[in-house]
């Protein structure tokens, strides 16, 4: 796995439910929230500016300790096996130094125009040789 984006979200009031924690798919928009800075850090935009980018093809998180208002989230973004058109991205979810939620999504690399999976950006690539952050 190798490291890639750090993350500090707050965890809003309205995204607890009736059970006073935050709501499972919260994780998820936690998630997705790194990932898009990731993808903007990356890019200065979303998508390679050439027609294509990724689109996630399947999401998953293990929900360890529930979150509750107030508080921070740390959102630590790892990226895992590559294959020719898409690329694993994995998730670690803190507050206040406990692991709150693991999770993981698979992107793959499409061309927005045919919907069709294309090779990864070679930039991907390259970030996946450079050594593992800590």
């Amino acid at each position: 796995r190798h490291l890639v984006h750090r993350s500090i979200q707050p965890i809003r009031w309205g995204d607890m439910d009736a059970l006073g924690h935050v709501n499972n798919t919260v994780y998820f928009r936690f998630m997705e929230q790194a990932r898009i800075e990731w993808l903007y850090a990356l890019e200065g935009r979303f998508g390679g500016g050439d027609g294509t980018g990724p689109v996630i093809v399947n999401a998953s998180a293990t929900f360890l300790v529930p979150l509750v208002y107030p508080g921070d989230v740390e959102v630590r973004m790892l990226l895992g096996e590559a294959g020719r058109t898409s690329l694993e991205s994995r998730y670690e979810l803190d507050c206040a130094g406990v692991r709150a939620a693991e999770g993981a999504a698979k992107m793959v690399w499409i061309d927005y125009a045919t919907a069709r999976p294309v090779p990864l950006p070679g930039r991907l690539l390259a970030l996946l040789r450079e050594p593992a952050a800590t």
